[in-house]
């Protein structure tokens, strides 16, 4: 995209800061963000935020090593993991909200929103499910393990189902955030 997407303008900041705004406006308070090579160009957009940055330095690694860097980081306990892709930047706060009261009353459960039946993102994984990732699990396996530690949740935000891999899909986003 010439760029890395997360500092693409959306409105009038970058993508990262609508996901991180989201975030804080949900009472996320541990954020972890783990930034690729690269990312150092990313660090000013978020200076002035209360989160954790790290790096993965590998670009040949799956997502898993990235959250295996962002789990390490952690410094408090905490009893899941909300797996945020700066890709979906239209996931409403009210959204974040309601998968972690879903993570509070189902604790044990991988809680993957829905939107009209398509799963979306982002995806919450209860400690013992996340800590999967340490014995070489991917976040696929992790999830195609035990459907029966799944639930799904119903959510009215479509922004779950829209991400951003292509200039075309960054046009779409555009366009919705203009209706908004």
């Amino acid at each position: 995209m010439g760029q890395p997407k997360q500092l693409l303008p959306l409105g009038n900041k970058p993508v990262i800061r609508h996901c991180l705004d989201n975030l804080a406006a949900a009472g996320i308070k541990n954020v972890v963000v783990v930034l690729g090579q690269g990312g150092s160009e990313i660090l000013d957009s978020m200076k002035d935020l209360p989160v954790q940055i790290v790096f993965n330095e590998n670009p040949e690694s799956e997502m898993a090593e990235s959250v295996r860097i962002g789990i390490r980081a952690l410094t408090q306990s905490f009893s899941g993991v909300l797996i945020h892709l700066s890709d979906h930047p239209l996931v409403s706060s009210g959204t974040l909200k309601s998968i972690v009261q879903c993570h509070l009353e189902t604790p044990d459960k991988i809680i993957i929103p829905l939107y009209k039946g398509k799963k979306g993102h982002p995806s919450f994984f209860p400690k013992p499910v996340i800590d999967e990732v340490f014995v070489g699990l991917n976040l696929r396996d992790i999830i195609n393990k035990d459907s029966s530690r799944i639930r799904f949740l119903d959510v009215d935000d479509e922004g779950v189902i829209l991400d951003m891999d292509t200039k075309e899909d960054y046009e779409r986003i555009l366009k919705k955030i203009g209706t908004r």
